[in-house]
């Protein structure tokens, strides 16, 4: 087997952000050309990879295979490639690494081990005898850019795509230990920003501009109310107030208002952003004001299938590794939401030790003992499929 530690200290030692990770993209490649996958692509979406084993039913004996096959079914599994501008601080080295792990394991047709015994628990059949293996390392995750990318590609709707699975490491559940969200996985969220234009007039007279200032304070104070109706999760959060310039003889005529807004299903977060923007529009109507806004980073809710996620429970049962219900969703956000609003499938964590620092930390860092764990139970979901 090779050495997957090797590989993650030196994606970990090479972080690049979004839109940039050509030194994970390389290596996956180079790591796949040692492999014998049917059909790989390159530069996916910038530089996302995508490899494709098929099943052996439909595989050609020679010659190149066809793009798509539409009618076999196939299986898909997610990793993100992109680091923090701080480095590898979320752990997507250990989840390209696992997905490495995983095509080793889908190309050799290996038994599920035991993780914790080191020991064969059944000769399983090939994941190829009825499906395609379709394995996606996804670029620009964290600027919520990136699922989209891969979609606006087109090669995933040359797949019969019928399940889809993704996984995030989780600091402070146990090693190994799959999370389990019965519906949503993450919130969806987006920032906003207003900007605000009335009139700028002299400090002395400001009777005769129109000042932003108040009509901001006014927002700022209507929007903690848009949290929490209806007993779901709605969150506000102020990020950023900009109100005129240090110009002490001129009243403020300009302004920006910045917020990011949460909620744990994609019918939520559309109400609420509803509300946002109709509060901003009253208040600047009263005021005056002209208004334009933008959104910055929109992520959808990601919201699971409940037939993938008990195949998961299953599959981890299996393996077998403990399986932990999280009922409230996380309340950060991902971009594996996007495949979720196209495609069967679900997202589940796995606990990366309970004294690890947290997400996005300076001090956090992929446990390397996780590898293993994670792209058995991959393989088992690959494997359970064709057992129906």
């Amino acid at each position: 087997m090779i050495d997957y530690k090797e590989i993650r200290h030196q994606l970990h030692e090479h972080p690049q952000t979004a839109g940039n990770e050509q030194f994970a993209h390389d290596m996956i490649v180079r790591h796949l050309q040692g492999l014998h996958p049917d059909k790989v692509y390159t530069n996916v979406g910038g530089y996302g990879v995508i490899a494709v084993w098929m099943a052996k039913d439909s595989s050609p004996s020679q010659g190149e295979v066809p793009e798509g096959r539409r009618g076999v079914p196939t299986i898909a599994f997610r990793a993100d490639t992109d680091a923090l501008p701080i480095g590898h601080r979320c752990g997507h080295d250990g989840h390209t690494t696992i997905l490495l792990r995983l095509a080793e394991l889908v190309d050799s047709g290996e038994c599920v081990v035991d993780s914790t015994r080191g020991q064969a628990l059944s000769t399983l059949h090939s994941p190829l005898s009825t499906h395609n293996i379709l394995l996606l390392w996804q670029p620009s995750e964290e600027t919520g850019t990136g699922s989209q990318a891969v979609l606006e590609s087109g090669i995933l709707q040359q797949y019969n795509i019928v399940r889809f699975y993704g996984l995030h490491n989780l600091p402070g559940y146990p090693l190994g230990t799959v999370v389990l969200c019965p519906r949503t996985f993450a919130a969806a969220s987006t920032g906003v920003v207003y900007h605000l234009d009335g009139r700028e007039t002299h400090a002395s007279t400001p009777e005769l501009g129109i000042n932003p200032g108040l009509a901001i304070a006014e927002i700022i104070d209507r929007f903690n109310r848009l949290n929490g109706q209806n007993g779901e999760f709605r969150q506000s959060t102020l990020i950023c107030v900009r109100v005129g310039q240090p110009a002490f003889g001129t009243s403020a005529g300009h302004g920006e208002v910045m917020f990011t807004l949460r909620a744990f299903t994609n019918d939520e977060m559309e109400k609420m952003l509803s509300e946002a923007n109709q509060v901003v529009d009253e208040v600047s109507a009263r005021y005056g004001l002209k208004v334009s806004r933008s959104l910055v980073e929109p992520f959808r809710a990601t919201e699971n299938n409940g037939d993938c996620v008990e195949a998961i429970e299953k599959a981890a049962e299996d393996v077998p590794l403990r399986v932990r219900y999280q009922m409230e969703p996380n309340r950060w956000s991902e971009d594996f939401a996007e495949y979720l609003l196209r495609y069967k499938g679900a997202m589940f964590g796995i606990g990366s030790g309970e004294h690890q620092p947290e997400l996005h930390h300076p001090d956090y860092d992929f446990p390397d003992a996780l590898v293993e764990p994670a792209a058995q139970l991959f393989f088992r979901l690959a494997t359970a499929c064709t057992e129906g």
